[in-house]
């Protein structure tokens, strides 16, 4: 498992980071050693840890002649569970962290804007939106000693359930598994039932039929071995669980500036691969799911093929309207005016939807 999924990461960066290799500094002038301290990705398995492993830490060891030496875990390494990492980095007990937005919107409220539930259809936008709220959101971050270096997504977050389903219609009155404010007023909104289940938990619920759906990545749910417990899986991305790398800036700040300047092209570098693997490993998840053992190349292909259900044309206007009419004011009412305003400048010329408009 874990030579496919190296095999794949090394695909995925060849296609993805060789302009930003290109323009990444070779070697630094001779000076101290740097020694960093990252904890970045949920789990040691994840293919994006293997990015973050061969672009982050290797690839710095390598471009700075053996200058910065990176201790690199993850947050199960670490005995976290993730809402920690402003605070950790914050605090200089890492000097490097990753974090789901919606996990971090805890410290930092406009962090949940980024990637709402129906915002964006497709990862293309959500790169554009999240490259046009980078800045803005560390205007509040740097009031906690934190920036952020660069975001990146996961798979689409997709639905997984234990009983046919063939439009987003046929989920009222089911429990569904969700996570983070947006999508429980995505679901809420179609009539489901939101139920809040860690996610080590959700295998033995849908076994056991506590919850009748669960949303999670495509690559995620197949990790975890969902196809054994449930039978259909939605191609409709409702999210992408966007994350971000984040520095501690007065860390950052001290560093030589050429020392500055390779970390920041190696961030530059690691965010296209992951974008990247964050597209095809959503095709992937759900080629592994359906048993389409030609195309399932990441993760492991599932030992009873489930059905995929293919989102209609009235299911993604469905999902646009639920977005403007519930999520989006959802967002501001919990985040404040500040955010709608926000959110009108910076996302909606790109999302096409704007707060009360």
């Amino acid at each position: 498992m874990i030579r496919r999924i190296f095999h794949c990461t090394l695909t995925a960066l060849s296609l993805a980071s060789l302009p930003a290799l290109a323009q990444t500094p070779q070697g630094l002038p001779a000076g101290p050693r740097v020694a960093i301290t990252a904890v970045t990705q949920p789990l040691p398995t994840q293919p994006q840890y293997v990015l973050d492993q061969r672009i982050l830490r290797d690839g710095l060891r390598e471009r700075s002649g053996g200058r910065i030496e990176m201790t690199l875990a993850s947050h199960a390494e670490r005995n976290l569970s993730g809402n920690e990492i402003v605070r950790l980095v914050r605090s200089g007990q890492a000097e490097i962290g990753a974090g789901t937005l919606s996990t971090l919107s805890g410290d930092v409220p406009i962090l949940d804007g980024v990637d709402l539930a129906g915002l964006a259809p497709d990862i293309g936008l959500a790169r554009r939106i999240a490259d046009a709220m980078t800045p803005v959101a560390n205007r509040d971050l740097e009031r906690f000693g934190v920036r952020i270096m660069a975001m990146f997504p996961f798979p689409a977050q997709v639905l997984f359930c234990r009983t046919p389903f063939a439009t987003m219609a046929d989920l009222r009155g089911r429990r569904v598994r969700t996570f983070g404010n947006s999508l429980v007023d995505f679901y809420a909104a179609l009539g489901a039932q939101p139920t809040s289940i860690g996610f080590p938990e959700v295998y033995s619920a849908l076994e056991r039929g506590v919850v009748d759906c669960a949303i999670t990545g495509s690559g995620s749910g197949v990790a975890a071995r969902w196809p054994e417990v449930s039978t259909h899986i939605s191609d409709l991305p409702v999210s992408w669980a966007v994350a971000a790398y984040i520095v501690n800036l007065n860390w950052f700040n001290r560093l030589e500036p050429p020392v500055r300047e390779l970390i920041e092209a190696t961030f530059r570098q690691l965010s296209d691969a992951q974008w990247e693997l964050g597209a095809t490993g959503t095709r992937d998840g759900i080629d592994c799911a359906t048993g389409n053992r030609d195309n399932c190349r990441i993760h492991t292909l599932a030992a009873r093929p489930m059905t995929e259900v293919k989102a209609s044309d009235a299911d993604k206007a469905e999902t646009r309207r639920i977005f403007q009419q519930v999520v989006l004011p959802g967002f501001v009412r919990r985040c404040g005016a500040r955010c709608g305003e926000i959110y009108n400048q910076v996302i909606a010329p790109l999302s096409g939807v704007r707060f009360g408009g």
